[in-house]
């Protein structure tokens, strides 16, 4: 992933967090990946890690539309998936995608346990939230223009507990570095 478009990514996402008025800590800690999948328009996602405690975690993430961030679980890790912002779509998955594809499964919406079929997409408007147990797998991606998504979680391991789907799928994304840095990434280890 180019730095140049890492950079432009980061403004974009400032952008829209001051029009919608989320105010980032101060030093936020930034994330930004295509997956390394090296398509960030179809696969990528803006990250900034808000609380980074032991029992628990939060992030504010950006992403434009057709940003998709590709189906994965954790094993460990139980979150909140929170549209703060636009119209966000959240395909969930009792287990293993496409391996059992007419399992229904209960999950919370809203705080309000539903049935569900494995593979549906559940659509969160501003302010909704959906509840993910480890080892739900869920892909999400935006269907405004634009979209904030916030997360609240139990304690965060990015590079032990994320599980895609796809095992092309990288975490962090390589670098080519063509120009200086608009804002240090958690996975800059220059930093």
């Amino acid at each position: 992933m180019k730095r140049s478009v890492i950079n432009g990514l980061v403004r974009s996402a400032e952008k829209c967090f001051r029009a919608h008025s989320w105010s980032l800590p101060p030093k936020p800690r930034w994330d930004v990946t295509d997956f390394g999948l090296g398509d960030w328009q179809h696969f990528g996602l803006v990250l900034v890690n808000l609380a980074e405690e032991q029992e628990y975690c939060e992030k504010i993430m950006y992403a434009k539309e057709k940003m998709q961030t590709p189906a994965h679980c954790h094993w460990k890790k139980k979150e909140d998936i929170i549209c703060r912002w636009g119209k966000l779509a959240v395909q969930v998955w009792a287990g293993i995608p496409h391996e059992n594809p007419v399992s229904n499964f209960i999950i919370s919406i809203n705080h309000s346990p539903m049935p569900i079929m494995s593979g549906r997409v559940v659509e969160l408007t501003a302010g909704s939230r959906i509840t993910l147990l480890p080892g739900t797998f869920h892909a999400f991606y935006p269907l405004s223009k634009e979209c904030i998504i916030g997360e609240v979680s139990t304690a965060n391991d990015d590079r032990n507990d994320n599980f895609f789907f796809n095992p092309e799928v990288g975490r962090y994304p390589g670098i080519e570095e063509d120009e200086a840095a608009y804002v240090p990434l958690i996975s800059d280890k220059s930093f």
